[in-house]
């Protein structure tokens, strides 16, 4: 039998709370804001998935390639500075950076913020919230993050130095100086 949840509006749990929550309904993904705010995120749908998965994909090989970092798919949920639990679509860590962890902090939440995020939207998911989300990352360390809403084909650059762009149209998007040589084919993902 299918179990029920019903959430209150802005319900707010401890890390303690959360840590139980999330090992009780490990089918579920958790999030909390850096308030303590429990957030669920709804499975995404057929489309949704197959387009995280190209960029996942993407992200991997070119990752793979350079052995520069380590990429993450959105399973994993990255303990920001700021105490808000978070998980990126996609995401990749520096080098240097995951390697700084302890094997335990590995194996657990991560307790850092990815130097690269990835947000897609969702028919599910509400621009605001994304871009509060993306927000969140950057001023808890990130150096660029991509919110990507493929229904109007645009794509949100979020800059370490806090500038925003938006982006339309677009086939290709580039890594920068971030990530040297990273391009996301944007081919499957507006399609």
């Amino acid at each position: 039998m299918t179990k029920l949840i019903a959430i209150p509006d802005r319900f707010i749990v401890t890390d303690e709370q959360f840590e139980q929550l999330a090992i009780a309904n490990q089918e579920l993904k958790l999030e909390t804001t850096s308030e303590g705010v429990l957030v669920v995120m709804p499975p995404t749908g057929g489309d949704t998935g197959r387009k995280n998965m190209s960029i996942s994909a993407q992200l991997y090989f070119w990752n793979k390639n350079t052995l520069s970092g380590y990429t993450f798919d959105s399973s994993t949920l990255f303990v920001l500075p700021s105490g808000a639990k978070r998980s990126p679509d996609a995401s990749w860590v520096e080098k240097s950076r995951w390697e700084a962890l302890t094997v335990e902090q590995q194996k657990s939440f991560p307790p850092l913020c990815p130097d690269f995020v990835i947000e897609l939207k969702s028919p599910s998911d509400s621009l605001k919230s994304l871009q509060t989300k993306m927000r969140e990352y950057m001023d808890n360390g990130a150096k660029l993050g991509w919110l990507i809403v493929p229904d109007n084909k645009t794509i949100y650059v979020y800059e370490a130095d806090g500038s925003t762009q938006t982006l339309s149209d677009l086939i290709v998007i580039s890594g920068g100086n971030i990530l040297p040589g990273f391009e996301l084919d944007l081919k499957d993902i507006f399609d």
